[in-house]
C-alpha cells in the first residue's frame, strides 16, 4: 500500500499481542529444547542417542503442519501450543524405543544386531500405538467441531496434535530403528558401559 508522505501504518491490538506471544513461545521453546537435550544426555550418557530421540520432534511437526494446512490454513498461538504438546509425545516414543534396545542388550543377552532391533521395535509397537490412539481418538471430536462456538482454541490444538501423532507414530516405527542401526552402535555401547539410567 502506498501512503502519502508523512503517513505510516502500525499494527496493534490483537495482531501485536499475537506477534509478541509468538516471539515468546519461540524463545521459550528454544530454551526448553536445550534443556530437554541436556536431560536426555544425562539419561542416555550419549549425545548421539539424545539427538536420535529429538529427531522424532520434526517428524511430529511435519504431520501437524500438513494437517493444519488442510484443516485451518493458518498458524496461530493455539497451533503452536499443539506443536509443543505433540513434540513431547513424539520424544517420549523415541525414549521408550531406544531405552528398550539398551535394555535388551544389557539384561537379555542380545547383541547389537538387526534381529535385536526388530524385536525391540515390535515389543514397543503396542505401547506406542496405544499412546497415539488414546490421545488421537480423544481429540477427534474437537477436530470435527471446528465451526462450533466455544471450540476456537481447542480445535487448532487438536488438529495439530492429531496430525503430528499420525506422522510421528508411523515414521517413528521406521526411522528410529533405522537410525539406531546406522549410527547407534558406539553410542549404545558407551551408554551401557557407563551404566546409564536408560540401560537399567
Amino acid at each position: 500500500m502506498k501512503l502519502p508522505e508523512g503517513y505510516f501504518v502500525t499494527y496493534e491490538g490483537e495482531f501485536q499481542a499475537q506477534e509478541e506471544a509468538t516471539q515468546r513461545i519461540v524463545v521459550f521453546s528454544s530454551v526448553v529444547f536445550i534443556a530437554v537435550f541436556m536431560m536426555l544426555y544425562g539419561y542416555f550418557k550419549s549425545a548421539s542417542l539424545a539427538l536420535q530421540v529429538l529427531v522424532n520432534i520434526p517428524l511430529a511437526i511435519m504431520g501437524g503442519l500438513v494437517f493444519t494446512y488442510f484443516k485451518l490454513n493458518n498458524i496461530s498461538i493455539a497451533t503452536l501450543v499443539g506443536f509443543i504438546a505433540v513434540g513431547g509425545v513424539a520424544a517420549r516414543n523415541g525414549i521408550m524405543m531406544i531405552s528398550h534396545y539398551l535394555h535388551l542388550m544389557q539384561h537379555e543377552g542380545e547383541k547389537f544386531t538387526q534381529k535385536m532391533i526388530i524385536r525391540g521395535t515390535l515389543e514397543r509397537f503396542v505401547p506406542v500405538m496405544m499412546t497415539a490412539l488414546s490421545a488421537g481418538i480423544a481429540l477427534i471430536p474437537f477436530v470435527l467441531a471446528g465451526d462450533q462456538p466455544g471450540k476456537e482454541i481447542l480445535h487448532p490444538v487438536a488438529v495439530v496434535i492429531v496430525g503430528g501423532l499420525i506422522s510421528s507414530t508411523l515414521l517413528d516405527m521406521a526411522i528410529t530403528p533405522a537410525m539406531f542401526w546406522l549410527i547407534g552402535r558406539k553410542a549404545a555401547a558407551k551408554s551401557i558401559a557407563e551404566g546409564s539410567a536408560a540401560s537399567q
